[in-house]
């Protein structure tokens, strides 16, 4: 089954690491997508651009209300993601739990969300 482990952490702290931080965290990435990749159970990972970035769209009455920035307020921000092909949910956490999170001093979390498969 795929999961999709989806990275928060607290946007603030992660501006503020020092070019050693960074590093330590990326490698801790790198060797993980490789890791995955050899057993073949990596599907996507990507990094996201702040939420300042971000654009929200909203249905209402038929129409799209486009507004720029985060779409709520929150203490931990979607950073990233990873998409696992993995054999149960035991085994998706035992690689979530392998994810940094502490961005910079700050703490964060993993979420790990079944993919629905498409029905015809």
């Amino acid at each position: 089954m795929r999961y999709m482990l989806l990275i928060y952490t607290q946007e603030e702290n992660a501006e503020n690491m020092t070019p050693e931080e960074y590093q330590s965290v990326a490698m801790i990435h790198r060797d993980m997508m490789g890791e995955t990749e050899r057993l073949g159970i990596l599907k996507g990972a990507e990094p996201l651009a702040s939420t300042s970035t971000a654009t929200t769209v909203r249905m209402k009455d038929g129409s799209a209300m486009v507004t720029d920035g985060p779409f709520a307020e929150t203490k931990e921000q979607l950073a990233g993601y990873y998409i696992l092909d993995c054999e149960n949910l035991d085994e998706a956490i035992q690689w979530a739990s392998r994810i940094p999170t502490a961005c910079g001093g700050g703490d964060g979390c993993i979420e790990i969300r079944p993919i629905r498969t498409r029905t015809k």
